[in-house]
């Protein structure tokens, strides 16, 4: 009997926003709007840099995947997520905060010695995000974080497209996701990052393998990934890689396909001033939705206005109320 509908498998990152300026990131030597690992003597670097520029979030706990989660479980789905943190503060604070949001984990996560990742995100004021991340033992991440009971439970299994950088994490994706074929658990990707997808290029395909159910991307990405010039094309490409995807697109909504038809979704109109998140916000709004057995235009609709209320305010969190208001429109 299934009694999980979606098990997450990703980076565990405690996040630190800061504001910055574009003039910022040239003098740190920053690239803009990617993610960038880094190690830790450069994270602190940055950290001690920027020491007096307005921390815009409180710590809370990160990881493309755990937002996407943590959001579908605040949203009401039953959620588990694997991932790796280590026996430290900063470790203890992150299955605490997980916890708090209703998402179940492994029971012998956080028994490792070593140091749990960090992820800093700066927010230029045009509201991108540019993120330095220091993947600690989150780089270690291997299938005995995988706790097969729970996935034979699973309604779908999402698994994120970062864990291609990692020698052990990549494997285990390409693991997961091969276990939930056999046990008809729908698959789904996101993959994650401009930068990512065109330097990990092969290993990203690799993890795909002959097909996912779900693909999530933006229009940079899915045009890496198919290595196509425009989104026309794209699309047309994705359908050789996923039953069914979904291409966001900022403002202009999201592009999806339903494994039959193609679905425009426009994007309510607002005022951004922080992007970090809103993809992983789109997916775990996207999912929740599926979860609870809506349509692919619906989950569309679903993810798009989830993804412009976080992108109006700081941090990847919504307030309980926003969650509660965003269901009640489901």
């Amino acid at each position: 009997m299934t009694q999980i509908d979606i098990y997450g498998l990703g980076a565990a990152l405690l996040d630190t926003e800061v504001e910055v300026s574009d003039g910022d990131l040239s003098a740190l030597n920053v690239e803009k709007g990617v993610m960038t690992l880094v190690d830790e003597p450069r994270q602190h670097e940055l950290m001690a840099s920027l020491k007096g520029h307005l921390v815009a979030s409180k710590r809370a706990s990160g990881g493309s995947a755990a937002n996407s989660i943590i959001a579908a479980s605040y949203f009401g789905s039953r959620t588990f997520y694997s991932c790796r943190v280590a026996n430290d503060e900063n470790g203890e604070f992150y299955l605490a905060d997980l916890a708090s949001a209703g998402v179940q984990y492994h029971s012998s996560n956080g028994s490792n010695d070593g140091i749990t990742g960090k992820c800093l995100v700066m927010i230029t004021p045009d509201a991108e995000r540019t993120m330095n991340t220091f993947l600690g033992i989150s780089e270690q991440l291997c299938f005995d974080d995988v706790d097969e009971n729970a996935l034979k439970q699973s309604k779908y299994v999402y698994i994120e497209g970062y864990q291609v950088t990692s020698e052990s994490g990549r494997p285990t994706a390409i693991k997961l996701r091969q276990q939930a074929e056999a046990l008809g658990v729908k698959t789904a990707l996101t993959l994650s990052d401009p930068a990512i997808v065109k330097f990990f290029h092969d290993g990203m395909r690799e993890m795909v393998g002959d097909g996912v159910d779900i693909l999530f991307c933006n229009e940079q990405e899915a045009q890496s990934f198919t290595q196509c010039h425009d989104l026309k094309g794209a699309f047309e490409a994705l359908k050789t890689h996923a039953k069914t995807f979904a291409i966001t697109r900022g403002s202009e909504g999201a592009l999806i396909f339903d494994g039959e038809e193609r679905i425009a979704v426009s994007a309510p109109e607002v005022k951004a001033i922080d992007t970090n998140g809103a993809g992983d916000m789109f997916a775990g709004a996207f999912l929740h939705a599926l979860s609870q057995g809506k349509n692919y235009r619906t989950a569309g609709e679903f993810g798009c206005k989830a993804a412009a209320q976080i992108v109006t305010q700081f941090g990847p969190r919504l307030q309980p109320e926003q969650y509660k208001a965003l269901v009640a429109s489901l």
